[in-house]
This record gives structure tokens, sequence and C-alpha cells, in this order.
């Protein structure tokens, strides 16, 4: 009874052996499995990253706009419905020939299975026109992100969102102070208007000293904008007309005795300069005329 005992006993152990062994070894090949993919998934997004990141630092920062051919899938769909290369390049490529000095600067890179998402900064000079926009010669400097998809090695789609509102007020289209926009609008504003009549031989004198006033009264309260515009005879005199918007006339008051300070400040004699320089001066106070 004893022996029979024993033998049975083998038996289950050498059961549960076979057993265990056969539990380890197929959870470890699940466990390899599981490290293959992740090594396989983890491979993949570290390609789609790269391609993003060659796409900005190699075909677009470097011009070398033909290694978009590697990067972006006939699949594509941009603007207009134009598909591949051509869709994706076209806004980009009116972008350099407005700033031609343009770079971006790739900030956060992020990858999760087949998609990418890129956070940059972009850079450049306005020296062409923009959409219509002249260009103003000044820096530009704007955030944007971009989400990428990708299927073998190749961008297939994809979703940009840039700053457009601090690209717009870089380009001067949108007023820097946007409380500007509701200033205009006020029933209390007025316009100061001065109309010079300058001689040839007066001309840069009065332009060194317009620019003096017009870079100061920026800076006081109630200032709202300024403009100028000029005329040239055949002789190479010059009619100027300068134009402040203030947004009331206790505002412009105070200007002009903000103005009449500096003047004293900077030893300027106005009345003697333009009698020196046989300029004439007409100005005055102009309110809006409302339609009724």
């Amino acid at each position: 009874m004893n022996a029979n005992n024993n033998s049975k006993a083998r038996l289950c152990l050498v059961a549960a052996l076979l057993l265990t062994t056969a539990l380890c070894a197929a959870q470890g090949k699940t466990n390899y499995d599981q490290k293959t993919k992740t090594t396989n998934t983890m491979s993949s997004i570290q390609k789609n990253k790269e391609v993003i990141r060659k796409i900005y630092e190699e075909a677009l920062n470097k011009r070398n706009i033909a290694q978009l051919h590697e990067l972006i899938s006939d699949e594509y769909i941009g603007l207009n419905g134009l598909k591949g290369i051509e869709g994706f390049q076209g806004p980009t490529m009116s972008l350099i020939k407005s700033f031609p000095d343009a770079q971006w600067h790739i900030e956060e890179l992020l990858g999760e299975e087949d998609r990418v998402v890129v956070k940059w900064r972009v850079e450049g000079t306005h020296k062409e026109s923009f959409q219509n926009i002249p260009a103003n010669g000044n820096r530009m400097s704007v955030t944007g992100m971009g989400i990428y998809e990708l299927k073998g090695g190749k961008v297939t789609a994809a979703q940009v969102q840039t700053d457009r509102f601090a690209f717009m007020q870089q380009l001067h289209v949108i007023p820097a102070d946007v409380t500007v926009l509701q200033r205009k609008q006020s029933k209390d504003r007025v316009s100061f208007i001065d109309k010079f009549l300058v001689p040839a031989a007066a001309r840069q004198e009065f332009y060194e000293r317009m620019t003096i006033n017009r870079n100061f009264i920026k800076n006081l309260p109630g200032f709202i904008e300024d403009a100028a515009y000029e005329y040239t005879d055949t002789n190479g005199n010059l009619t100027c007309v300068t134009v402040a918007l203030w947004e009331s006339r206790e505002a412009l008051a105070k200007a002009k005795e903000a103005v009449q300070a500096e003047y004293t400040k900077q030893g300027f004699d106005a009345a003697e300069m333009l009698k020196r320089l046989n300029i004439v001066a007409d100005r005055g106070i102009y309110i809006p005329v409302e339609n009724e």
C-alpha cells in the first residue's frame, strides 16, 4: 500500500513539474513577444520622429526641398485639395518667399503609435509681400504646432496650427495693443492734423524733426495712431500732412503740454525752425463726420 502511495506521489510531482515548466515557457514566450512588440513600436516611433525632424531641419531650414519626395506620401492632401508634395509645400514655400531667411526651431517632438506632435518657433524677416500684406522689413517670431500621421516612413496627413494672431500683429495688420481697435470707434476721439508746405532745401531737416516728434507722441497717454502723407512737386517742394488720432480732446491737450515740455528740455524752438526754413504750417483739431 505504501509503495503504491509513493508511486502516485511521484507521478503527481512529475506532472506538476511538467505543468510548471510548460507555463513558464508560455509566459516566457509571451514576455518575449511583448518585449519584441514594444521594441518594434519604439523603433517605429523614433523613425517617425526623425522623419518630422528632417522635414524642418533639412528640407525647410536648408531648403533641400527635393528631400520632401522621401518624406511626404502621395496620399497627403493639403490646401485646396492638392496632393502629395504640392499639397504640403504650397503654404510653406509662400512663407519662405516672403521671409527668405525663415528658420524653424523645434522646441518639442513627441511620438505615439503612428502620430508625431511637434511644437516649433519660426523666425524670419519680412522682405517680400505676404498674402497682399506689404513687406515692412521687421523680424517675426511665432510659434506653431503640428500633428502628423505617418505610414511607411512618410507623412500621410497633418493638422497644423500657428499663432496667427501674433503673426498678424508682427506684420502690423493688427495693432500690438488691441484696445486701439475699440478706442478708434470712440465718439470722443479727435484727430490733430498738420499740413506743412516745405521748400526743397528744408526737406531733410524737416523730416528729421518730424521723425523725432512722431516717435515721442506714440508713448503719450491717449495716443491711438498716426500717419503721414506727402506730395512733391516738380521743383522738389514738399507738401506733407500728418494725422495723429487721440482718444479725446483732453488727451490731446495733455499731449501738447508734454510736447512743449520736451521742446523746452531739448532747447528746441518750433516757431523759430518754421520761420528759418520758410515752412508754412496749417494745423487744427478735427472730429469724425458721423453718418446720419
